[in-house]
């Protein structure tokens, strides 16, 4: 069975922190980790090469690879930071992810690099090509450039897409399912299995959670802030 059949219909969970998190230290992402593959998902998302490392070492599960800069910038709608280059695809694969994410928006890629040349080696190196998006043009864009699967991952989170609401956008999700021909993923702002559910219903070939299941203190605020959301 490939990769893709392996997380068809099924949760993937986002194993992440950044560098000036707690649980971003190696023997607590170790810990994370394990943990969520006692929960049975079907795959991993993992920024950086020591944690992709981590994640292979733990299983055999496909992993989803990116990286990220330690510290998201304050322009961070205006800029290409997840697997910005052809080099942080080439640590990726050295590490050996399975499935390689990347920004797939059409915005100027650091160094020089383009979006083609991404997913050119991507698949060179026989790695599944992951592109992420923030709208329905950019996911059009990044299959006919030979991307694997599409994710809504960025829908939100980038000038060229609305803001982000509560919801996972569902919407994008839609004009993206049938339209790419190829296995369409969302991911953002799932926090219920009500979501999940929709996004099958919907025709997802996967769900990606992150923050509802590994970041404590979103999950926390999310609680602790429950008379304001009632305002």
């Amino acid at each position: 069975m490939n990769k893709l059949d392996l997380i068809k219909n099924k949760v993937i969970v986002s194993c992440q922190a950044m560098p000036n998190e707690p649980l971003y230290q190696e023997e607590c992402m170790t810990a994370m980790i394990k943990s969520v593959l006692k929960g049975n998902p079907a795959g991993l998302r993992v920024a950086g090469i020591r944690d992709v490392k981590i994640a292979k070492s733990l299983t055999d599960l496909p992993v989803i690879g990116i990286t990220k800069p330690p510290v998201i910038p304050p322009n961070f709608k205006e800029i290409v930071y997840i697997t910005p280059t052809v080099a942080d695809v080439a640590a990726l694969v050295q590490a050996n992810a399975d499935i390689i994410a990347f920004d797939a928006t059409t915005r100027e890629r650091p160094g020089g690099d383009t979006l083609k040349n991404i997913i050119k080696f991507i698949k060179i190196n026989n790695k599944l090509a992951m592109a992420d998006v923030s709208t329905f043009e950019e996911g059009l864009n990044a299959r006919a450039l030979g991307a694997d699967m599409v994710s809504t991952t960025l829908s939100g989170y980038t000038l060229q897409s609305e803001p982000a609401g509560k919801e996972p956008d569902f919407e994008l999700l839609k004009k993206l399912v049938g339209t790419v021909h190829c296995p369409v993923i969302l991911e953002g702002r799932i926090w219920s299995v009500e979501h999940v559910r929709k996004a099958f219903d919907i025709g997802a070939h996967s769900v990606v959670i992150g923050s509802a299941i590994t970041r404590p203190q979103l999950i926390t605020k999310m609680f602790t802030s429950w008379d304001k959301q009632s305002d």
